[in-house]
C-alpha cells in the first residue's frame, strides 16, 4: 500500500497531470484497491467541509495583495531604495535582490511572485552593470524562496489548515528563521564576492535618506498585517483583507491605480487562488482516504520496525523531502506528504509548529532545484538571454545555506519556537 501510494504519486505527476487532479486520482485508487469501505460515498461531505473554512479566504486576499504590489510599481521603488542602502557591501546589487525579496516576502506570501517581481526589476540592472549572471540570478531565485517562510505565508496557512495548527503561531515561528535565512544568503554573497571580487557600489547619504520614503509602504503593510494579528484585533483572514485595502490606497496614492491594473490583478488572483484551492481540497480528500485506509498507520509501523530513533527517523524524512524536491513542485510536495508525515512527526514527539517551519525550508529548496524548480524558470524568463545552467549553478551556494539552516533548526529548535512560546 505504501509502495502503491508513492509510485502512484510519482507516475501521475510525471504524466504532467494537474496536481489537484493527481491527488483525487490517488485517493480514488487507494479507495478501490485497499479500502474495505466505500470511502468515496463521503466525497461530497469531505470536499464541502474542507472548502467551507473562513481560514482559506485569507489565501485569495494575500494573492491579490501581491498582485497589486507588483502591478502598481511599488516593488520597483522598494528595490531602488534598498539598493541605495546595501550596494556598498561586497556583491553590490546582489544584496539588494535579497533585501527586496525579504521585504516583499513580508507582504506577498508567495515565493514565485517574489522571485518574479525582483527578477523583473533587477535583471536589467545586472546586464547594464556587468554583474556575474550566475551569482546574480541565483541570488534572485534563492531570495524568492523567502516568500513562503516570512509571514504572511500562503504555504503556512495551508500547512496550518491541513494539520489543525495555529496559523498565528506558525507566522511567529517563521519570522526569525526567515530573517536568519536571508542573513545567511547575504553572508554567502559576501564570502563569494570576497573570494572573487565583483562590482559593488557607492551611494551618497543624501540619496539613502531620501529613498527611505519608498520603504514606508511595505513596512507599513507588514506592520499592520502582522501587528493586528498578534494584538488580537484581527484574524489572519481579516488582516489580509485590511492589507488589500491598504494596498489599494497605496496604489492610489502613487497614481498607479487604474482599471487595467485592477482587472489584471483580479484575473491573476482568480487563476492562482483556483489552483491553490483545487490542490488543498484534493489534499484534504487524500488525507481522509489515507487515514481511513490505514496508510499512515502502515508507514508508522514500517518506520518503527526499522528500529531507528527519533532523530534518525527525522533525518530519513529530511532526506526524502530533499530527494522529492527535485521532482515535485513546492505546494504539491507539501499537501501530498503532510497527511503521511505529520502524524509520524507527532508520534516521535516533535512539535508540529517547529516541523512546519522545517518543512517549509525543505520545500523551499524544491523551488531552486532542477528539473521543476519554479523560481529557476521565473528568473531565466526574466533574463531573456544566457544559459539556463547559469541560474542552476548560481543557486548552489544558496541551497547549501538552506541545508545549514535545516541543521541549525534541528540542533536549536528554539530558533523557531522562541517567539510562539514567549509571545
Amino acid at each position: 500500500m505504501i509502495f502503491f501510494t508513492s509510485a502512484g504519486l510519482l507516475v501521475l505527476l510525471s504524466l504532467s497531470i494537474p496536481v489537484g487532479i493527481v491527488l483525487f486520482l490517488l485517493a480514488f485508487g487507494i479507495d478501490i484497491f485497499f479500502s474495505s469501505f466505500p470511502l468515496m460515498r463521503g466525497l461530497g461531505q469531505v470536499v464541502w467541509s474542507s472548502s467551507n473554512s473562513g481560514t482559506l479566504i485569507a489565501i485569495p486576499f494575500f494573492v491579490l495583495l501581491g498582485e497589486i504590489l507588483v502591478r502598481s510599481g511599488i516593488a520597483r521603488r522598494t528595490y531602488s531604495a534598498l539598493e541605495a542602502w546595501v550596494s556598498w557591501l561586497p556583491g553590490g546589487l546582489i544584496h539588494a535582490n535579497i533585501a527586496t525579496a525579504t521585504l516583499f516576502s513580508a507582504t506577498s506570501g508567495s515565493s514565485v511572485a517574489t522571485a518574479a517581481t525582483v527578477a523583473s526589476v533587477a535583471m536589467p540592472q545586472a546586464e547594464k552593470l556587468g554583474y556575474d549572471p550566475r551569482l546574480f540570478s541565483g541570488a534572485i531565485a534563492a531570495g524568492g524562496t523567502l516568500g513562503i517562510m516570512i509571514p504572511p505565508s500562503i504555504n503556512l496557512i495551508v500547512y496550518g489548515f491541513l494539520t489543525e495548527t495555529s496559523i498565528p503561531q506558525l507566522f511567529l515561528a517563521g519570522l526569525v528563521p526567515g530573517l536568519l535565512l536571508a542573513l545567511l544568503f547575504m553572508c554567502v554573497t559576501v564570502i563569494m564576492c570576497l573570494i572573487k571580487p565583483s562590482l559593488g557600489g557607492n551611494v551618497d547619504w543624501n540619496r539613502r535618506l531620501t529613498s527611505l520614503i519608498d520603504l514606508v509602504p511595505l513596512l507599513t503593510l507588514f506592520g499592520v498585517i502582522v501587528g493586528t494579528i498578534y494584538a488580537g484585533w484581527a484574524t489572519p483572514t481579516e488582516a489580509a483583507a485590511v492589507g488589500v485595502a491598504m494596498a489599494f490606497a497605496i496604489a492610489a496614492t502613487h497614481k498607479s491605480l487604474s482599471r487595467e491594473m485592477l482587472l489584471a490583478s483580479l484575473k491573476g488572483t482568480v487563476r492562482t487562488s483556483a489552483m491553490i484551492m483545487l490542490v488543498v481540497i484534493g489534499a484534504y480528500v487524500l488525507n481522509f482516504v489515507l487515514t481511513a485506509a490505514g496508510v499512515s498507520r502502515a508507514l508508522q509501523m514500517f518506520l518503527q520496525n526499522l528500529g531507528f530513533g527519533a532523530l534518525a527517523t527525522l533525518m530519513v524524512i529530511v532526506l526524502i523531502y530533499i530527494v522529492l524536491g527535485f521532482f515535485i513542485e513546492t505546494l504539491s510536495l507539501m499537501v501530498a506528504t503532510i497527511p503521511i508525515v505529520v502524524p509520524i512527526i507527532v508520534e516521535l514527539g516533535y512539535d508540529k509548529v517547529w516541523f512546519g517551519i522545517l518543512m517549509i525550508i525543505l520545500v523551499e529548496m524544491a523551488l531552486i532545484t532542477p528539473p521543476v524548480g519554479l523560481n529557476l524558470y521565473v528568473v531565466q524568463g526574466a533574463r531573456k538571454s544566457g544559459s539556463f545552467s547559469d541560474v542552476i549553478v548560481g543557486v548552489i551556494p544558496y541551497a547549501l545555506a538552506m541545508l545549514v539552516m535545516v541543521g541549525l533548526l534541528i540542533i536549536f529548535p528554539m530558533i523557531a519556537l522562541y517567539l510562539p512560546t514567549y509571545l
